[in-house]
């Protein structure tokens, strides 16, 4: 598997402003998400602990499902949501707050939902290569050829972006997908408390989780036990504490673009020097990570 990703950022950035024919294309299976991000990629309970001991407990978002027709479901405010049991089944992604970039095929920057970690100028990931760069990010498109589903890279290719996907063959050493069976406690975990969701379902579907609500389920995941249902409520309430008192340059540049940015798509009213220094400040002075270029 091979790729060429410079100026590409396909599988970082929500396309569909641009590009109508990506609605849907980063849905797998029959359980719609309740939220609206674009490819948020699943973390397993492990990475959720490491963005923890790194205090980047708020770069972390949820994401609950409507259930498919054969699935065990709970009712959460009036709203059926899949589940194991009577837990509302969830999973961990990297939040996606509106940032001025300009992938492939654009010119000059837009307000577009990117990965809390895609540096806007260079389009490259802030933690590609490092301890906590997720495997779900690591093995992309893999599982994707491997059950011959489109990618990123064709889509992007397709919509005149160039040669993206220079070797189409699945690497040997793939990891199990992260969802079905053998993911519950891993990838896909169940929310122990769901009495205690009241007015979340709501701030999922309109973008506007709370701290306390990111936190809740961070938690979950961290305390969750892989092949289980069980929740270890001492694992949990620590994990909840360290993801609710996180305060990083990640959580508070989401807080900064998303109060900056204009409406989906739109020409950034800047031009590119004013977009640089506007990075600068908002990411690379407040302590993210480099990016090491393009080779």
């Amino acid at each position: 598997m091979e790729l060429r990703c410079e100026g590409c950022a396909g599988c970082c950035v929500d396309w569909r402003p641009l590009d109508p024919d990506a609605a849907g294309s980063d849905r797998a299976g029959d359980r719609p998400p309740l939220d609206d991000t674009y490819d948020l990629a699943p973390l397993t309970r492990d990475e959720v602990a490491g963005f923890l001991d790194d205090g980047l407990g708020d770069a972390l978002v949820p994401r609950l499902f409507e259930p498919a027709e054969s699935d065990a479901c709970v009712s959460v405010d009036g709203v059926d949501v899949a589940a194991a049991g009577d837990r509302p089944v969830f999973m961990i992604g990297l939040r996606k707050p509106p940032k001025p970039v300009a992938p492939i095929g654009t010119e000059g920057p837009r307000w577009l939902d990117a990965c809390v970690f895609l540096d806007p100028t260079t389009l490259q990931c802030r933690i590609h290569g490092a301890e906590r760069y997720p495997r779900t990010c690591a093995t992309y498109p893999g599982h994707n050829l491997e059950l011959d589903a489109e990618t990123e890279c064709e889509r992007v290719e397709a919509a005149g972006g160039g040669d993206r996907l220079l070797d189409d063959e699945p690497p040997d050493d793939l990891p199990a997908p992260a969802f079905g069976p053998q993911a519950l406690g891993t990838t896909i975990f169940a929310y122990p408390d769901p009495d205690d969701l009241d007015g979340v379902l709501d701030r999922i579907v309109n973008d506007s989780l709370t701290a306390d609500d990111r936190a809740r389920f961070a938690g979950a995941a961290v305390g969750s036990r892989p092949g289980s249902l069980s929740v270890d409520r001492d694992r949990m309430a620590e994990a909840r504490a360290r993801a609710r008192e996180a305060d990083s340059w990640a959580g508070r540049a989401v807080r900064e673009w998303t109060d900056r940015a204009g409406g989906d798509g739109e020409a950034v009213d800047r031009d590119a020097a004013a977009v640089d220094r506007l990075v600068s400040d908002l990411e690379d002075d407040a302590g993210a990570p480099g990016t090491p270029g393009w080779d």
